[in-house]
This record gives C-alpha cells, sequence and structure tokens, in this order.
C-alpha cells in the first residue's frame, strides 16, 4: 500500500504532463498529411493560452468554459482529421455540408473491396474514435484546469505573459506562433454558410439555360448519321502523362495507339478539361460535362437532377437519336437517371453479362463496349446512336486487371471468368503504395488498349468516340495533391468531324502536351453544340 502511494504522485504528473502535450499537438496538427514533420510543432498556439486562462474562471462559469472548450476542441481535431483524409482522397477540405454523403459512398466501396463485415467494422471503429476523441478531450482539458487552480495567481501570470509574448511575435511578422486551430474553425464555419448560400443560389439559376425547351431542329447536323460515344474513363488523369511512375509507360502506350489508329485513318485531337472532383464521386463529372452546369458538389447535382435544364444526352434525343447509357457501376436504383434523357439505360443487371465480377467491378470494359455495340450498332437498318459510356476497370481497388480477348469470344462475359479470379487480392494490392500505383497504370493502360482495339475493329466513317477521364486518381496514388485536370480526346474517321471543331485548337494525336488547351469541364456541352450544330438553322453566333 505505501509503495502505491509513493508512486501515485508521479502517475498524477504524467497524466499532467500528458494532458498538457495532448492540447498542443490537438491545436498545431496540420490538415494534410503532406504537412506533419517535427518542424509543424515547433509552433506557439495562442489558443494554448486562451484556453488555459479560461479554464482558470472560478466556480460554475469555469465549468461551463470547460464544456463549450470540450466541444470546440472535438469539433476542431475531429474537422481536421476529416481534411487529412479528404485532402488525400479528393484534394480539398472536407464540407460540412456537401461531404454528407461521403460515408454511405465510402461503405458501399469498403463492401466492395473488403466485404460486408469488414465495411461495419470499419464504420463501428470510426464512431469509436470519434466518441473517444471526444471524451479524450473532456479529459485533457479538465485534468489542465485541476492543475492550473492549484496555483491560480501564478499560472494566470505566466499565461497572460506567454499570450503577449505570443500577439507581438504574430504582429511582427514571425510565422512560428497564431491561431492555426481557431482559424481552421472559422474557415470550416464560413465555408458551412457559403455552401447553404451556394445551395440556394444554384437552385435559383440552374434553370437559366438557353438549349432547354429548343426544337431538335439544326441540332447535331454536321453529325447527322453517325453514331455519337461520350465515354468517361475512370481516373483517367493528366498525371498518367506527366508524373512517375506512370509517365513513360502510359504515353508509350498512348504513342503506340495513336500510330496504330492513324494507320487505320482515324484522325485524332487531344487536350485538357479540369474537372469538378478528385478521386471519386464521378457523377459529378459526368453531371458537369453534360449539362453544361458546374457540379461540384452532392447538393448541386441533387439540384440538377430536378431541373429541366437540358443535357447533351437530351438534345441529341430531340434531334433524333437514339440514348442510351451503358453504366456498368449501377447497381441500385438509379433515379438520377431519369433527368438525363435516355432511352435505354444498360446496369449492373441488364446488361447480360454472365461472368464473374472483378471485386468492385462489375464487368471488364472489353464487355461494355462488346454488348453495347450488339445492341445498338449492330447490323440492320435503325437510327443512330448517342451513347455515354462509363467505363470502370481501372476503378479502385484495380486488382484483378483485365486482358484483352479476341473480340469473337467476348460473348456473355463467362470468357472473363479465369481471369476474373487471378491476381492479387485488394489487401494484398493495397498493402504497398508502389502495388497500388502499378495496378492502377496497367488498368488504365487496359482501358486505352481497349479503347483503340474496338475502334479498330468496329469503326467505321459513322463512328465519333470523345473520350475523356472523369476526374483524377486520389492524390495519395497520384502523388499529385493540386492536379483536377483530365485528358480528353475526339476521334473519327471523317475527317470533316475534326474539321468542325478547329476552332478548339485541340492538337492533333493522343498526345497532349503542356500547351494543349484546358477546359473547365462545363463548357464542354455548350462548345460540342456549337460546333456541330447547323448555325444558321440555330441561329449559332
Amino acid at each position: 500500500m505505501a509503495l502505491k502511494l509513493r508512486y501515485l504522485p508521479t502517475a498524477r504528473q504524467v497524466l499532467t504532463l500528458t494532458a498538457f502535450v495532448g492540447l498542443f499537438v490537438a491545436l498545431t496538427l496540420p490538415n494534410r498529411l503532406v504537412w506533419i514533420s517535427p518542424q509543424a510543432f515547433v509552433f506557439l498556439p495562442l489558443e494554448f493560452m486562451v484556453i488555459g486562462l479560461l479554464l482558470l474562471v472560478p466556480g460554475r462559469a469555469g465549468d461551463l468554459c470547460r464544456w463549450v472548450l470540450t466541444v470546440l476542441l472535438g469539433l476542431a481535431v475531429l474537422l481536421r482529421g476529416s481534411d487529412l483524409v479528404t485532402h488525400e482522397i479528393f484534394a480539398r477540405p472536407f464540407n460540412l455540408v456537401f461531404d454528407s454523403n461521403l460515408l454511405a459512398d465510402g461503405s458501399r466501396l469498403l463492401t466492395g473491396v473488403l466485404g460486408d463485415f469488414a465495411a461495419l467494422a470499419v464504420g463501428l471503429m470510426l464512431a469509436v474514435a470519434a466518441g473517444l476523441l471526444c471524451w479524450l478531450a473532456y479529459v485533457t482539458l479538465r485534468r489542465i484546469q485541476h492543475c492550473l487552480r492549484k496555483a491560480p495567481r501564478l499560472a494566470g501570470a505566466v499565461l497572460v505573459t506567454l499570450l503577449l509574448v505570443g500577439i507581438s511575435l504574430d504582429m511582427s511578422g514571425w510565422r512560428r506562433t497564431g491561431t492555426f486551430a481557431w482559424d481552421q474553425l472559422v474557415l470550416h464555419g464560413q465555408q458551412t454558410v457559403f455552401s447553404v448560400r451556394d445551395i440556394r443560389q444554384f437552385a435559383a439559376i440552374v434553370n437559366e439555360d438557353e438549349w432547354t425547351g429548343r426544337s431538335g431542329a439544326g441540332l447535331f447536323g454536321r453529325l447527322q448519321g453517325k453514331d455519337v460515344y461520350i465515354v468517361f474513363a475512370e481516373s483517367y488523369g493528366r498525371a498518367l502523362l506527366e508524373r512517375e511512375p506512370f509517365a513513360d509507360s502510359v504515353r508509350a502506350t498512348l504513342s503506340q495507339a495513336q500510330s496504330s489508329l492513324a494507320a487505320d485513318g482515324v484522325h485524332m485531337r487531344s487536350a485538357f478539361l479540369t474537372a469538378p472532383t478528385v478521386g471519386g464521386l464521378s457523377w459529378l463529372a459526368h453531371a458537369s460535362a453534360l449539362s453544361g452546369a458546374w457540379i461540384d458538389s452532392e447538393t448541386r447535382y441533387q439540384s440538377l437532377v430536378i431541373s429541366q435544364r437540358a443535357t447533351l444526352n437530351r438534345l441529341f434525343r430531340d434531334a433524333g437519336w437514339r440514348t442510351v447509357a451503358a453504366m456498368p457501376a449501377i447497381s441500385l436504383v438509379w433515379p438520377e437517371g431519369g433527368y438525363y434523357g435516355y432511352d435505354k439505360i444498360y446496369d449492373a443487371h441488364n446488361f447480360g453479362y454472365q461472368g464473374l465480377p472483378f471485386n468492385w467491378v462489375t464487368m471488364p470494359d472489353q464487355y461494355v463496349w462488346s454488348a453495347l455495340h450488339e445492341r445498338e450498332r449492330g447490323d440492320g437498318i435503325r437510327r443512330p446512336v448517342m451513347a455515354e459510356l462509363a467505363l470502370i476497370s481501372s476503378h479502385a481497388p484495380w486488382t484483378p486487371v483485365a486482358q484483352l480477348l479476341p473480340w469473337e469470344q467476348v460473348g456473355d462475359g463467362r470468357a472473363f471468368d479465369i481471369q476474373a479470379q487471378s491476381g492479387l487480392s485488394p489487401e494484398e494490392v493495397w498493402a504497398d503504395v508502389d502495388s497500388i500505383r502499378d495496378h492502377y497504370r496497367q488498368s488504365i493502360e487496359y482501358m486505352l488498349q481497349t479503347l483503340v482495339s474496338y475502334v479498330q475493329e468496329y469503326g467505321d466513317e459513322d463512328l465519333v468516340v470523345m473520350v475523356l477521364g472523369d476526374h483524377p486518381a486520389a492524390p495519395f496514388i497520384t502523388g499529385d495533391s493540386e492536379d483536377k485536370q483530365v485528358p480528353v480526346h475526339l476521334l473519327a474517321h471523317d475527317a470533316a468531324v475534326i474539321e468542325a471543331v478547329a476552332d478548339w485548337q485541340w492538337q492533333p494525336g493522343l498526345l497532349p502536351d503542356d500547351d494543349a488547351p484546358v477546359w473547365r469541364m462545363d463548357r464542354l456541352r455548350d462548345q460540342f453544340i456549337e460546333a456541330f450544330s447547323n448555325r444558321q438553322q440555330e441561329g449559332l453566333q
């Protein structure tokens, strides 16, 4: 018993020291992984002294201060923790309004990659971690308050002195002091207010569209009789052309594709687009490109799909095309699909695929191309087709990587079963970032090779294909936290199609360089309409 009492003061001192260190770390922790280093914690947070002074307030007022500070501290750390994740995946801070759906999206992705039990376990761990963090904030502040109140005058004098020194250093321009934690909390609050305003403003203007209600007469007259494919390639970002360990191999694949297609008489033009999202939320990119509106959040997307704004798909339908969507990733009810104006939606359940899934990927890209061709471009008299394809073989977890088959062997997809059961497991691939990047690169090259093979096998004077990335992969995959650009390619056998877009100044071939035009993705719809419509009939300038 005596031994226990002897060591008890030491344990209390350790707990007190831990509380002070914990508060210091909570106030100085960066909100981006690349900023976390020993140097990042060489910082004098002014909030440290302010919190100490508030905890010195006596009586019930002091207890109330502790509870309020617990909420603010817990919220600040949770938001910065969320920022760490969203910066790595989406290259932006967490948004309290727009990102509320990420939990459901993340759960679906984890279920596809790791299974139901693992996804549930991760969800429970996150909930427990959040609760534990708030509890630790309360315990930490209570311990610090108890310590400071033992010598309130001395503690107050030291805190006031440190605060004045810190303010003086901050005003003099010294960058190692300031209110980082408070500033980040304020920024999140301002962002929340701005987001709510943005929702209201966008809802008010989304229907202001010159093409809504236009008849189809004159639209896309320069494409009459042609099948038009708008192809979104999953995670196909500019970094693949410019950063290692991707650039050499991907550029070689594009160079070979360019040579092969040119030899077959295919004309090509390429540029870059700025995507509204990074690392995920592909439907925001689809919506931006096809509606001509900047859709960079789930709330904007929901406002769009209940609006009357005309999509490129709907305008093609009004002009006489049959409009279809090849959406192999759609495995649940998709009521938003009605907004776009499709005559037919092929999804994971009605596309005829009888093979095994490639983990999260329901069917390989080659099957998507083959099945769509068989159903919509087969022999016989028919209307021209405008198709939107969402290719998903380059979607995480990037294993197993599919391989091209002879087109006549594709059939109902069972020919892919051996491939679907080969390769490393997602857990093995994702155990190492180099392995992740290698499989990602291979999946992108498969996507490109499949595209080229299809155009060579089935392309003709009546086929026009535009391929664009939906968004770059997550920054921790690409190694570039600032990149939001994706390549875009236009392919056609008919030289008149390429002549129609001469004003775009896109570069010849499939390898755009640093001088290639960069458009925001929502510009694509109107540029497409103007380039391929009969200007005199539509009154286009």
